[in-house]
């Protein structure tokens, strides 16, 4: 008897990142599966054929359904679907030019709400220590603590979640409104939150930007950064999110 076919959505869009390097990477490792089929998207606007799918994958910036997209979102999690939302899938980003920084407006409660978290600020890109938070859970068991040279994310938490991964950091984030992090206390860096029947699993790495990402705020950004991308964990965390999603355990 031929095991079943699962049906995947991928949709990777946004801003001020490298969407083509993301696509390919994570289609690669989708591939990696003959069973999963996956049908590639830029947003959540062709919703039928996202809640037609077995799994959802999202690595996006600034890219949030409507609200009534987003409910429609959130019961097909909770019917007992598994969505893997990884980088800025948790990101609103609008310029403010009279504070003349970046601000997060909660304009998409209920988006935010079922992902579990809303990307405030971060630091300047610098390695920091990902610490395990729950070794014991199948997602991470094995995974020592490692180096990240990612965006760090501050995120504002819509709980309860399962922290799977964490790290450290305190300070301030000049570029940001959300400016003021000097409280010192752990930043999740990859949880679980239940939703109904179903869960999403959030991971905040995987930064990438290529040389024209950054337009039009410059013509040509002055180095390639990959991120997380360059860090084997990684790969590891995003074979089993995939896995995990996919319920290829179970099928």
């Amino acid at each position: 008897m031929l095991a079943p076919r699962v049906n995947a959505c991928l949709v990777v869009g946004g801003r001020y990142h490298d969407m083509d390097f993301a696509r390919l990477e994570l289609l690669k490792l989708l591939g990696e599966h003959p069973r999963i089929r996956t049908r590639v998207g830029g947003d959540y606007r062709d919703i039928d054929a996202l809640l037609a799918a077995d799994v959802l994958v999202t690595y996006t910036v600034d890219v949030v359904p409507d609200e009534s997209t987003a409910a429609r979102l959130r019961d097909w999690v909770a019917s007992g679907h598994r969505w893997l939302a990884l980088h800025g899938t948790n990101s609103i980003l609008k310029w403010s030019r009279a504070r003349k920084a970046w601000e997060a407006p909660r304009e998409a409660p209920l988006f935010m709400d079922t992902v579990g978290s809303q990307f405030l600020a971060h630091p300047p890109i610098a390695p920091y220590r990902v610490e395990v938070t729950r070794p014991e859970h199948p997602l991470v068991a094995g995974i020592e603590p490692f180096d990240a040279d990612d965006e760090l994310y501050l995120s504002e938490l819509h709980g309860p979640l399962e922290v799977l991964l964490h790290t450290r950091w305190s300070g301030e984030t000049p570029l940001f409104v959300d400016r003021d992090w000097t409280r010192d206390e752990p930043r999740p860096v990859m949880y679980l939150k239940r939703i109904g029947a179903g869960e999403v699993l959030y991971l905040t790495l995987g930064h990438a930007r290529g040389r024209y990402d950054m337009q039009p705020l410059m013509a040509e950004y002055p180095e390639i950064e990959r991120g997380s991308w360059k860090t084997p964990a990684f790969h590891e965390l995003l074979r089993r999110g995939l896995a995990w999603a996919a319920r290829l355990e179970e099928r």
